[in-house]
């Protein structure tokens, strides 16, 4: 039943019926009552008062609203997997949409990208060498890069021949990143988790990831989180076979999905990636949200600000800084997914 929805919603001629597809925006504008899904929407509030001022100044620091705004969801015949729709500011998402881009797709982390088919130069600095060729007019090699780059492990790397990590295959993960994890650890109430891991995937509109089980990790129990950036996706979630009838959600920009405890295991995927209908990270913020950004940002603690990188953070708020990341992000959909390899205790991949 998991093969049978996946090409439902692949399919695109004709398109599909998309009126069972999980969309949260609805049921916060009270406009599900003819869905079949309704019933199974159940809202999460998260409270402000527990947590204390170093906690909110680390989402502040990160690029996230206060966690009074966000929008928590959970879907009860999906025990332990949470959609919380859009936390993030307009200038948090410009950041990590830039990280994705900029810096995350560069060595020392591991891409896809093959060195039979493209330069030194692209292969060291992908996002730079697309940016060359499209200011010297050579559109056809700056199409080839654009889609040629689909993904970019982080931290360890898994093996997608073997399935497995190695030790050997290891690279610093990124403090930012870790600091970003750290603040919905803090705010969720998830303890002990330590991100070593991440897989930044690259989806340009049309493509899809076929259904997988995320099992290559020696630690199950760990949550896994994933950031959606850009396009709209659907998301289909099922059980721990192919033989269930999965949920299909739609995921937006600024989007994050937490799978854990009975959803850590279970079979996921997406099927289609389309336009979106709204661009969050073109937004106009008020002044005075602006500022404040500004004021939360320039008070962070050393540590918090050395996890950001300040510069860049500052940088996607100009519109020329940012127009060739706008481009990009207007044709795909960046997915961040993070999550723990090694049991707590453990220091290293046993050999």
């Amino acid at each position: 039943m998991f093969k049978q929805a996946f090409q439902q919603y692949k399919k695109k001629n004709p398109p599909p019926d998309l009126q069972d597809v999980i969309d949260v925006d609805l049921y916060e504008e009270n406009k599900i009552t003819s869905h079949s899904w309704h019933n199974l929407v159940k809202p999460v509030h998260i409270s402000e008062s527990a947590f204390i001022q170093s906690e909110a100044r680390l989402r502040q620091a990160v690029g996230l609203q206060p966690e009074h705004l966000w929008r928590c969801y959970q879907l009860s015949n999906h025990p332990g997997l949470l959609l919380i729709r859009n936390p993030f500011t307009l200038s948090g998402q410009r950041y990590w949409i830039a990280r994705g881009l900029r810096d995350y797709s560069q060595p020392p982390y591991v891409s896809n990208l093959d060195a039979t088919k493209f330069s030194p130069a692209a292969l060291s600095n992908w996002w730079q060498e697309l940016q060359n060729c499209s200011n010297n007019g050579d559109v056809k090699l700056a199409s080839r890069l654009k889609v040629a780059m689909r993904w970019t492990t982080l931290g360890y790397h898994h093996n997608w021949d073997t399935k497995v990590y190695d030790e050997a295959m290891h690279s610093t993960f990124p403090s930012d990143l870790a600091s970003l994890c750290e603040a919905f650890c803090v705010t969720l109430g998830y303890t002990n988790f330590v991100p070593q891991a991440a897989i930044v995937n690259y989806y340009p509109i049309g493509t899809c990831l076929s259904g997988h089980t995320d099992h290559s990790e020696l630690n199950h129990s760990a949550p896994l989180f994933s950031y959606s950036f850009g396009q709209s996706a659907i998301f289909l979630i099922g059980g721990t076979t192919l033989n269930e009838k999965p949920s299909a959600i739609y995921l937006r920009s600024g989007d994050v999905l937490v799978m854990s405890e009975a959803s850590r295991l279970c079979y996921h995927a997406v099927p289609r990636v389309m336009t979106t209908d709204q661009e969050p990270w073109n937004i106009v913020e008020s002044k005075a949200n602006t500022s404040k950004e500004n004021d939360d940002v320039g008070n962070m603690d050393t540590n918090l600000n050395n996890a950001l990188d300040s510069k860049l953070f500052e940088k996607v708020k100009d519109e020329l800084f940012w127009q060739p990341f706008n481009e990009f992000i207007r044709e795909s959909r960046i997915n961040m997914n993070v999550r723990q390899v090694l049991p707590m205790g453990m220091h290293q991949i046993p050999t």
